[in-house]
């Protein structure tokens, strides 16, 4: 069905033949080319490996860690585990690199090996291309019997995450005891549901009601966390008593909301609110990419911070980060990067930092909410067939739109006044994104709406 090889690693459905899907011939050769950059860094062989719940994570396991043995590299295994957390442990183990196993807010259908460096941040562009080539040529050399890698177990990384989110001098455990929340958690029955009400007990919430919170793989629901997706959590918020509904994806780097009454706080206002607590505190810059809402830059503002705009993807808002110095940044998909703690999306220190502000506020959470400025952001998608030439169609909006601002450091971002639309190719899906933002939500639908007219009309 679909096998997507991206600079950040590589991606694909099981099932079906070898190159077309994520087969168990794909999982190897990609996990052999890793190695051999591993390798090519230095004498430093060991690699940290994690993955989230779903069904196929078990089979690609076995698959990347006894290729990572036959070729010499040791493996630290934390088993079932989160996105930051195999993060944070490359950076503690001083490993050389880490792999998760998953394809974050993918259907259930897909998996993913996601490739990282020796601090615990994606790989870049430079090294993910040297990997692509590596593994298109197949150009590696398997250990002889004496150099084969070791193989070891640790799923305590989960709580040694959980331990250093308490240690942060803006997480005020105490605040939030004290404001005795009632919380229900959505974790899509993966990692999450291990370690979301691992940590709010941890942060001293007692009144927790897990919603599909074992890791059993099985997906009640689309994993992305959007609205159109959350009808269950939904439900049982408007039938009981909460202050906060908290839903995270797979792999826990995506991190959204719901206020008391049910209603979404909004997945782009997820970085907003945290970015307003820790701004409050700590002087500085924000940074996330051009399809996230410009409520940051206003919040940035307010506190006396300069904000800027990466390209869309991690890795190029964790450059733009380190490059100006940003203390806050993330992606409007609610994705939270707090560099106190390391360069990574963690849903985990995001939930810990929301709910001290949400403590401090002292109001419900839908308060909050109402504190910002209000702008709408419509999402959209149109899926790709071969025969679409996607750089033919950008270049085409863009002419038509000549005559207004444009944005072309990725993909093609058109300024309408106080509206913008951002358009781009998917880097893991068969996919072009239409993003559009006003402070009205029927103006960005219309914009979105004749954007993906205008699109087409030019693949006709």
């Amino acid at each position: 069905m679909a096998l997507i090889k991206s600079i950040s690693g590589i991606r694909g459905t099981i099932g079906g033949k070898a190159g077309d899907t994520l087969s168990p011939l794909d999982v190897v050769k990609f996990t052999s080319a890793y190695s051999a950059w591993i390798l090519s860094q230095g004498n430093n062989r060991k690699v940290v490996m994690g993955r989230d719940a779903r069904l196929s994570g078990g089979m690609i396991n076995q698959l990347v860690a006894a290729t990572l043995q036959g070729m010499g590299i040791d493996v630290l295994d934390l088993g079932l585990s989160t996105t930051p957390t195999v993060e944070l442990a490359v950076a503690m183990e001083k490993a050389a690199g880490g792999i998760i196993l998953t394809a974050s807010h993918n259907p259930a259908n897909w998996n993913a090996l996601k490739l990282l460096n020796h601090k615990g941040e994606f790989i870049s562009a430079a090294d993910g291309e040297w990997i692509l080539q590596k593994a298109d040529n197949q150009d590696f050399d398997y250990a002889n019997i004496s150099q084969l890698g070791k193989y070891e177990q640790n799923q305590s990384y989960i709580q040694k995450h959980i331990d250093l989110i308490l240690d942060l001098p803006l997480v005020d455990i105490k605040a939030i005891k004290n404001r005795n929340f009632r919380i229900i958690v959505d974790a899509v029955n993966s990692s999450g549901g291990i370690a979301v009400p691992q940590l709010l007990r941890a942060l001293g919430v007692e009144q927790i009601t897990e919603l599909f919170c074992e890791p059993t793989g099985h997906f009640p629901h689309n994993p992305e966390p959007l609205p159109e997706h959350l009808g269950h959590i939904t439900s049982r918020m408007e039938a009981h008593d909460f202050d906060l509904g908290i839903v995270v994806d797979p792999d826990v780097d995506r991190l959204a909301f719901m206020s008391e009454d049910a209603t979404p706080f909004g997945e782009e206002y997820t970085l907003v609110a945290v970015a307003d607590y820790v701004l409050q505190h700590t002087k500085g810059n924000a940074v996330s990419n051009l399809s996230s809402t410009r409520a940051l830059r206003d919040v940035t503002e307010k506190w006396g911070g300069n904000y800027y705009a990466s390209a869309v993807g991690e890795v190029n808002v964790v450059e733009k980060m380190k490059e100006v110095n940003a203390v806050i940044g993330g992606e409007g998909n609610g994705g939270i990067i707090y560099p106190e703690l390391h360069y990574g999306r963690d849903a985990l220190v995001g939930i810990a930092l929301f709910l001290t502000h949400l403590a401090k506020f002292g109001k419900p959470t839908k308060a909050l909410r109402g504190s910002y400025p209000n702008y709408h952001i419509s999402k959209n998608k149109i899926e790709l067939t071969p025969e679409i030439n996607v750089d033919e169609v950008l270049l085409g909006v863009m002419q038509k739109y000549a005559k207004q601002p444009i944005n072309n450091i990725d993909g093609v971002k058109i300024e309408f006044e106080k509206e913008w639309v951002h358009l781009r190719k998917s880097n893991t899906e068969p996919i072009i994104r239409i993003y559009a933002e006003s402070e009205s939500a029927a103006t960005a639908e219309h914009l979105a709406k004749k954007i993906i007219s205008d699109i087409k009309e030019l693949i006709k």
